[in-house]
């Protein structure tokens, strides 16, 4: 009997024939861009209130008595926005099989409403699997920027993807 964990990873991933990006296409200094997204006050409240309820994310009398002098998004929600965009624009199209971590996660500077957010990300290293030849690890280094190319969040994130010819028999 063959443990889910031991099958190759086209036997594992629900791929499709949507999916054009393998390992072997992420390049080390490719750059990117994941599309942007325009951030509302109630949508800092809404994600505060069900994940991070700290007042300067859910109450803005509150959140203008802080050290923020305002509303703020949880920093929790800037890195689910990023994800989001990266999901939209690349991960969607891609052999994935999910991510081992993220190292480096860094708030930098305060999202607040109306911050129109732009998300981008940066190969910095490729490498096929060790014990897994059907797979290959790809760390990114991801960035959150503002309207004025104010950089909100940065972070460092590993991939893993499906190698091609793995998948597609070649």
């Amino acid at each position: 009997m063959t443990m889910p964990d031991q099958q190759p990873a086209a036997e594992l991933a629900p791929w499709g024939p949507e999916i054009d990006l393998y390992w072997e296409d992420f390049q080390v200094g490719q750059v990117h861009q994941l599309g942007s997204h325009l951030i509302s006050a109630a949508e800092i409240v809404e994600f505060g209130r069900r994940f991070d309820p700290q007042p300067f994310h859910v109450d803005p009398e509150r959140a203008a008595r802080s050290p923020f002098q305002g509303l703020i998004a949880s920093g929790w929600h800037s890195a689910s926005l990023w994800m989001r965009l990266y999901w939209d624009s690349l991960l969607c199209r891609s052999a994935s099989l999910g991510s081992p971590g993220v190292e480096d996660l860094d708030w930098l500077v305060p999202v607040r409403p109306d911050d129109e957010l732009r998300g981008s990300l940066e190969i910095i290293s490729a490498r096929p699997s060790r014990s897994r030849p059907d797979r290959g690890l790809v760390q990114v280094r991801a960035e959150l920027t503002d309207q004025h190319d104010v950089v909100k969040l940065r972070m460092t994130v590993w991939g893993l993807f499906g190698r091609r010819s793995t998948a597609t028999g070649g």
